[in-house]
């Protein structure tokens, strides 16, 4: 899809963090290497750490971190923990079937 002259990515997600936790370091990991393996070139993650940023975890309604919101495409998707359960992070992307987990980090 375009718009002005920029391709809209097919996937949007956020993934709201506590700091330097060790989960919330294994998350961002875990699912930059998830979306550079199976949505490559075509998504967009949003990084939020609620330290820094509490207020946009309260608009979100947010009660258990780490967590992945993906907001497009729909349905709305939220998924909780380090993201190590590749099987599980795919299912909540609606991208089940095309799993090889040697390279997470759990």
């Amino acid at each position: 899809m375009k718009k002005n002259n920029t391709i809209t990515p097919a996937y949007v997600l956020r993934l709201f963090i506590t700091g330097a936790s060790p989960n919330s370091i294994r998350a961002v990991n875990n699912i930059k290497v998830i979306c550079e393996k199976y949505i490559k070139d075509n998504y967009v993650l949003e990084i939020i750490d609620v330290y820094q940023q509490p207020a946009v975890a309260k608009n979100e309604q947010i009660i258990a971190l780490p967590l992945l919101l993906k907001t497009h495409p729909f349905p709305v998707r939220r998924l909780i923990g380090n993201m190590s359960d590749t099987d599980k992070v795919l299912r909540g992307l609606d991208l089940d079937g095309k799993i090889n987990t040697d390279t997470i980090d759990k």
